[in-house]
């Protein structure tokens, strides 16, 4: 039986190795045919302690790892607070890479030092 995979939005990143992700669904009302949006929470494994709070992920069910922990995540998309980290899980051989979010370098730190006007002396 094939292992079903989910995407959604982390959500929380305080548990140590784990995620809280959040999937939503839209589905149709059986009474009134309105589409609503329905959404579940799951806890998900992160060995690397890589994806933070707004990131993209895909999750895949696993073997059970803790009370509520049934959900590994597998790759993603960085968007959230993260910075740019390399995942590599171990015990599937799966690699992801999180894309890189840009930080002033040190150039335009050192630019903008530079354009402040000296202290006049007094005389």
């Amino acid at each position: 039986m094939p292992r079903r995979v989910l995407e959604g939005k982390v959500v929380s990143d305080k548990c140590d190795k784990t995620v809280t992700v959040i999937v939503e669904r839209r589905v149709r009302d059986a009474n009134y045919g309105k589409i609503i949006r329905r959404s579940e929470k799951y806890a998900a494994h992160d060995e690397g302690n890589a994806w933070k709070i707004g990131d993209k992920v895909r999750i895949e069910e696993c073997r059970p790892l803790s009370k509520s922990k049934r959900w590994r995540v597998i790759s993603g998309e960085a968007s959230g607070e993260s910075r740019a980290k390399t995942v590599d899980d171990l015990n599937h051989g799966k690699v992801s890479v999180k894309k890189v979010i840009a930080e002033p370098t040190v150039a335009k730190k050192e630019a903008k030092a530079e354009k402040k006007p000296a202290a006049k002396k007094d005389k």
